[in-house]
C-alpha cells in the first residue's frame, strides 16, 4: 500500500462509523497491516461496527458531544479514577480502553483532563493521537499544557502531533498562538498545514464568531 498511513488510518475509522457489517471483510484483512496504526484503527472499526449491530442496546448517558466516535463512551457511571485506570490499562482490549477515554471526555473536567493527559506516555501512537483529538473536543483550557509538550516533541508521530495543533488552535488560549507560530514552519508537512489550520481556528474562535466553521460558509 502505498498510501499515506494517516489516509489508511482514517477510512478504516471512517468504515467503523458507517457501521456495516459488509465492511467485516475488508477490516479483517487488515488487522496484520505493517502499520501498527492503520491494524489498530481496523481492529477499533471492527469492534465497533460488532458494538452497532449487537441485539442488545446499552442506555448510554447524554454526552454533549455530538461526534460518531471510534468507541462508545462506558454506560456505567463511573469515577474519574475508575476510568483512569480501565484506560491506562494496557492488558485491556483498546476499544474497551477508548470507551474509558470517551467517558473520561464527556465529563470534561479539570480532573479528567489531568487523567486523561496521563495517556500520552502510552506506546501506540493511534491512542496518543485519539487523546489530543479529545482535548480539541473538550476545549479546556487545562490541556494547554499536555497539549503544547506533545506538539513540541520532534520526535512524536506526525499524527499526534497534527492532532496537538489542532486541538491548540480550537482551545484557542493566548498562550497557544505563540506555539502554533513556532511550528508553522516545522519540516514535517502535516505538522506544518495542521499549525496554519490551527491558527486559522485560533483566530476564529477569538473572533466573536460561533463556532469556527462559520466562517468556511461565508
Amino acid at each position: 500500500m502505498d498510501e499515506d498511513p494517516m489516509v489508511r488510518h482514517e477510512a478504516a475509522e471512517a468504515l467503523g462509523a458507517i457501521g456495516s457489517l459488509d465492511s467485516l471483510p475488508i477490516l479483517e484483512a487488515y488487522l496484520q497491516d505493517k502499520s501498527i496504526e492503520v491494524s489498530q484503527t481496523c481492529e477499533l472499526a471492527i469492534e465497533k461496527i460488532k458494538y452497532d449491530n449487537r441485539n442488545e442496546k446499552e442506555n448510554l448517558p447524554a454526552s454533549a458531544f455530538s461526534s460518531i466516535d471510534p468507541a462508545p463512551p462506558t454506560a456505567d457511571e463511573e469515577s474519574t479514577e475508575q476510568l483512569r485506570t480501565i484506560y491506562l490499562n494496557q492488558k485491556l482490549h483498546i476499544f474497551e480502553r477508548y470507551r474509558a477515554m470517551f467517558a473520561l471526555r464527556n465529563q470534561c473536567t479539570t480532573e479528567s483532563v489531568l487523567a486523561l493527559a496521563d495517556g500520552f506516555d502510552d506506546p501506540s501512537a493511534l491512542f496518543r493521537h485519539e487523546i489530543a483529538y479529545v482535548f480539541g473536543q473538550m476545549q479546556h483550557p487545562a490541556a494547554v499544557p499536555s497539549l503544547i509538550k506533545v506538539l513540541s516533541k520532534l520526535d512524536e508521530a506526525n499524527m499526534v502531533r497534527h492532532e496537538a495543533a489542532e486541538a491548540l488552535g480550537s482551545i484557542a488560549t493566548p498562550e497557544v498562538y505563540p506555539i502554533l507560530e513556532q511550528f508553522r514552519d516545522d519540516k514535517d508537512r502535516v505538522v506544518r498545514e495542521s499549525c496554519i489550520v490551527a491558527l486559522d481556528m485560533y483566530e476564529y474562535e477569538n473572533s466573536g464568531n460561533l463556532q469556527y466553521a462559520d466562517g468556511l460558509s461565508k
